[in-house]
């Protein structure tokens, strides 16, 4: 009867084995299943082979999932490449320090110099726009100040006076459509306290991105020697932008109605971007498409341009510009870049 018990439980314990191997092989059957479901899914969400409207890419009025979704797929892998990358059929001024940045194919196609430091004027507005988008709520509204207004001689302002109240949204398009000066100071000291505490955050902000060529001193971009960044740094704040739907739904405008209150009584001012793309004062070669971007012009920094931009397939593409001699050798070294994005 002992024999007959031993050879009971081997069997049921051998029984028991074959069950629970069973189990584990269906358990990794359906894992396997879910990833390569995950995988078809996930390739399909990001699938830029068909052409696509910039709106529905970046954003769609009320961030949703799938909107996410896709602006988070444009930074899954940055373009990494040598200081001076070479190109056939590209021949930028001498001065200009550039760079040609492939999104989908995490290629550098074209450099110039992109690590250098450069004084970045307006671009620096980059940085503004993401830590306004990530930090700032929209709806608040905003007192201007004496200290936002007047900067310095030649200041780019909207025409701000003292006890005007607008929101942060408002604030937002007047900075990066029309790159205005006193609307950077505003959101700086709206987001950070005071605009020296913004400033800390924007150079945390760019070290975090692994923009180790940079470091910022105001959050405009007016002159200053100890104000710099590098072409490869802005390429790094761009992408990091586009993440953020409503910083990419606001670089696409070409213009806007701003709406202020002022004495109790609502005010309107046209603005027209300083991106000559986007109000077709200059056109881009055939078959690409300006997403937007942003303009930056001092006498130090020369002119500049950081642009987003789509070939004929939807591939997106990231171009800059710095320290061009004048604007009309700035888009003429930029159209030399755009059109490398089909070839």
């Amino acid at each position: 009867m002992t024999g007959v018990k031993i050879i009971n439980n081997l069997s049921h314990n051998r029984k028991w084995k074959i069950t629970v191997i069973l189990l584990a092989v269906l358990a990794a059957a359906v894992l396997l299943a879910a990833a390569a479901l995950w995988l078809i899914f996930r390739g399909r969400s990001l699938d830029l082979t068909m052409a696509y409207d910039g709106t529905s890419e970046f954003y769609d009025g009320g961030a949703s999932e799938a909107s996410l979704q896709k602006a988070d797929g444009f930074a899954l892998d940055l373009c990494v490449g040598d200081a001076n990358v070479s190109r056939e059929g590209v021949s930028l001024s001498q001065q200009a320090r550039a760079g040609l940045f492939d999104l989908e194919g995490g290629d550098v196609l074209f450099a110039q110099g992109m690590y250098d430091r450069m004084y970045p004027a307006s671009i620096t507005k980059i940085m503004t726009g993401i830590l306004a988008v990530k930090y700032g709520n929209m709806d608040d509204v905003v007192t201007i100040t004496d200290a936002e207004l007047n900067l310095e001689e030649g200041s780019t302002e909207v025409g701000f006076q003292p006890g005007d109240q607008v929101t942060m949204e408002e604030l937002l398009h007047v900075l990066l459509i029309y790159s205005g000066n006193d609307a950077a100071m505003a959101i700086a000291r709206q987001v950070g306290g005071t605009v020296d505490q913004f400033v800390e955050m924007m150079n945390q902000e760019a070290a975090a991105l692994g923009a180790t060529g940079t470091h910022f001193v105001n959050p405009s971009g007016l002159h200053d020697e100890n104000h710099y960044t590098t072409v490869y740094d802005i390429y790094l704040m761009l992408n990091e932008a586009l993440s953020y739907p409503k910083f990419a739904e606001v670089m696409q405008l070409s213009s806007y109605n701003l709406t202020f209150t002022r004495n109790g009584e609502e005010q309107t001012i046209h603005m027209d971007s300083t991106d000559q793309y986007m109000t077709h004062q200059v056109s881009a070669p055939k078959n690409v498409t300006v997403l937007g971007g942003k303009t930056g012009t001092t006498g130090d920094a020369g002119s500049c341009l950081a642009l987003v931009s789509q070939n004929a397939y939807g591939e997106p593409f990231i171009s800059i510009v710095l320290h061009a001699p004048t604007k009309t050798v700035l888009y003429e070294n930029m159209n030399q870049l755009l059109s490398q994005i089909n070839s």
